[in-house]
């Protein structure tokens, strides 16, 4: 029988990976999620007058091209990943490399087959705007490579080794963002050509960085190929697992990810397809104003927060593999712990983060994406930020009942919610335009995650006192930094300018100001101790701060 303290030094192991595994993945997904942002400003300035536009039309295309990659993928990644964890806490190495392998097949499969529909189809998809076909076209061809990225992706993270995740990740978007620069400038600038042309460069830049990501991972495997035939040569051998019977595993695992990981795109679908139509019957506007005013909330806003969200995503990548070895051993009480951790995490920095974005997000919008419509993708942005954790806790809380294997369970909960916002959709962008779509989301979400988390609390019993007691704590904290961020951008407000270098200088002093003061407080309070574990203490010591 396992003893209290045995007891106690796995739920500190577990913590320890997860603290460790989020580490990796946040840093690789929040520098992916930055050089995504940042290249918007040159971006911007080359495309000059057609920028909304451009804009609008690269949205568009990635809002379709999002779906068809989760379907390519078809959740095989985390799915892998979640029966690797599995096949791993059981010491059959062997039956996780025979995974692996057969997930590939699936996905050079799926891959070849969504990029042969999305090329062919693209006349389909596009809503009447003849603009995306070769945008769509473009971005196809992406789709031949990420499912095998991201299949291999997953494999690492089966074994808890989140660096080379990470570190593709960063290469690719790095790769991509080169690309999409350099090909806007030429095309732009030098050429002085078409804009359409420009952009459906900029999406075919979504290959180019695969396959420079592809690579890292090869690379990776490589090098550690010695220790995973170790793994393997010591396995127990014990299962007998048929070929068969590991395809259907991957699949049954997999169709509920493409649903729930599809879940924020899904409601994006919705926006660009209905936002049009129903602003038409409610007043006189233009195609082009219309363009312009989902690039606000659709694009614009969605490009910054989704920085944010990445942190719960990477999160919720961690947690997966975790939850499956708890949920293969029955240890009910791990799972709780794992739960609250969990929460706790995802409260420690997406909060913060989020109410820190909406204190700046009047300069922060002039930095990003200049004059036009200063004020009102101010208000969108800073609206979007709160909404942000929601999306954020939608990304956690999915991710959490698949680690547990209640997939079908959080498929109807996400439909659900999906209902309810189709529900309340028409009223609210009839009545609120830009801002109705939003709201509407934020409904549907806040049913799926209320859902959600009753169920887990049901089945595993969260423990909401001692989360309670720690969010407070967070909450505080994360007001007295929203209210010293803010307080900086209203001074900086006073020098009465617009201009991109201004504004920055003004984000920047709020972020480090606001920042240190987070930082502070909750190494100071020893908020961070209880959230992230001991090994804070030396960042404490580091910062001499006692």
């Amino acid at each position: 029988m396992a003893t209290r303290s045995d007891q106690t030094g796995n739920q500190g192991s577990a913590q320890d990976q997860m603290v460790a595994g989020s580490a990796w993945m946040t840093a690789g997904s929040i520098f992916s999620r930055i050089l995504g942002a940042v290249y918007i400003i040159p971006w911007n300035i080359w495309f000059g007058a057609f920028y909304l536009q451009g804009n609008a039309l690269y949205g568009k295309g990635y809002n379709i091209y999002s779906f068809f990659l989760i379907a390519a993928i078809a959740g095989v990644p985390s799915a892998i990943a979640k029966q690797v964890a599995h096949y791993n806490a059981l010491n059959e190495y062997g039956i996780s490399v025979r995974l692996y392998k057969r997930g590939l097949e699936i996905a050079l499969v799926t891959g070849v087959s969504i990029a042969l529909l999305m090329f062919f189809g693209a006349p389909l998809f596009t809503g009447g705007d003849q603009h995306l076909i070769p945008v769509l076209h473009s971005l196809a061809w992406a789709i031949l490579i990420i499912p095998t990225m991201s299949l291999t992706r997953g494999y690492f993270q089966g074994f808890q080794q989140m660096a080379p995740s990470a570190i593709s990740q960063f290469v690719e978007q790095l790769v991509r963002v080169l690309y999409m620069l350099l090909t806007a400038f030429v095309i732009m600038r030098v050429l002085k050509g078409n804009w359409v042309t420009a952009v459906s460069q900029s999406t075919f830049a979504a290959a180019i960085g695969a396959l420079a990501g592809l690579l890292i991972l090869g690379v990776y495997y490589w090098r550690r190929r010695h220790y995973f035939r170790g793994l393997v040569a010591n396995s127990n051998n014990e299962l007998v697992v048929p070929a068969n019977q590991l395809y259907k595993e991957i699949i049954a695992q997999a169709v509920p990810f493409i649903v729930l990981g599809a879940g924020i795109t899904i409601f994006q679908l919705i926006d660009q397809y209905t936002f049009a139509p129903i602003m038409h019957l409610a007043g006189t506007y233009t195609d082009a104003h219309l363009n312009d005013l989902f690039a606000l909330f659709g694009v614009n806003a969605n490009k910054l927060i989704m920085i944010t969200i990445s942190l719960s995503s990477a999160l919720a990548v961690t947690v997966v593999p975790l939850l499956s070895e708890s949920y293969t051993r029955g240890n009910k009480q791990e799972i709780s712990a794992q739960l609250s951790n969990a929460f706790l995490m995802f409260e420690f920095v997406m909060i913060p983060s989020a109410l820190g974005m909406a204190a700046i997000a009047s300069p922060l919008n002039l930095v990003f994406y200049g004059r036009s419509h200063a004020a009102l993708a101010a208000s969108i942005l800073a609206f979007s930020s709160y909404l942000s954790i929601l999306l954020g806790l939608y990304t956690v809380v999915s991710a959490l009942m698949q680690g547990i294997s209640q997939n079908k369970r959080a498929v109807r909960y996400f439909l659900v919610g999906t209902v309810v916002k189709f529900v309340v959709q028409w009223p609210l962008v009839y009545f609120l335009g830009a801002f109705g779509p939003l709201i509407a989301t934020g409904i549907g979400f806040t049913v799926t995650c209320y859902l959600i988390i009753h169920s887990l609390d049901q089945q595993f019993g969260i423990n909401f006192a001692h989360i309670a007691k720690k969010t407070n704590g967070i909450l505080l904290v994360s007001l007295g930094t929203y209210a010293l961020a803010r307080l900086v951008a209203w001074i900086g407000a006073f020098s009465g300018s617009q201009g991109r270098v201004v504004n920055f200088l003004i984000v920047m002093v709020a972020v480090i100001v606001a920042g240190y003061f987070y930082v502070y407080v909750v190494l100071r309070t020893r908020l961070a101790d209880a959230i992230l574990g001991p090994r804070v203490a030396g960042i404490r010591r580091r910062l001499h701060i006692r």
